[in-house]
């Protein structure tokens, strides 16, 4: 199923690179929750995340027309993504640097757990509690099925950062999970 989604996206980006009107916002329905998802947990915020997302979106299609492999659609919309989102977390660090703006103190707050919500949903509030790099780059590579390389591209990273993540971030949610959730 995910690669005929795969195959799906990489023809209406090259419906959107000949100039079909109606490509764009097939692309824009296909691409746009993924993007959402991933600028949400790099900023911990759905708000800053939208805007990041939409400010994101007119580089993207402006930029279109260049990019020359259509299956690297997902990697490259995601860097842009997460580039749009580097660059407003330094902005607010600036912010908060010259004292114009606090940021607040709560990171992303543990979830209250009702008695039986199921694994996944254990599993996603142990990925919510890593580090904002570590969960953007499991969550790519486990929720959005990308391959190594095309994470690194999406998070404009070396390819061994990726694995180092990843291996980090493993170990923090065998640690979180040891005990949660029995095999």
């Amino acid at each position: 199923m995910q690669q005929r989604g795969r195959v799906l996206e990489e023809y209406v980006v090259m419906q959107a690179q000949v100039g079909e009107p109606r490509a764009y916002a097939q692309l824009v329905a296909l691409r746009g929750p993924k993007l959402l998802a991933h600028a949400t947990r790099l900023l911990g915020d759905q708000e800053d995340a939208r805007d990041m997302v939409q400010e994101a979106w007119v580089e993207i299609l402006r930029g279109l027309k260049g990019l020359r492999e259509p299956s690297a659609f997902a990697a490259w919309s995601t860097r842009i993504v997460t580039r749009r989102c580097a660059r407003f977390i330094g902005k607010q660090i600036k912010r908060r640097e010259l004292g114009e703006q606090l940021w607040s103190h709560g990171q992303i707050e543990p979830e209250k757990h009702a008695h039986d919500e199921g694994e996944a949903h254990t599993v996603r509030a142990a990925i919510a509690q890593l580090p904002p790099a570590q969960s953007a780059t499991i969550a790519l590579f486990y929720l959005e099925e990308m391959s190594v390389t095309e994470v690194a591209i999406a998070l404009d990273i070396p390819r061994g950062t990726v694995k180092t993540r990843l291996m980090h971030a493993r170990d923090r949610l065998r640690h979180a999970l040891k005990g949660e959730i029995d095999e």
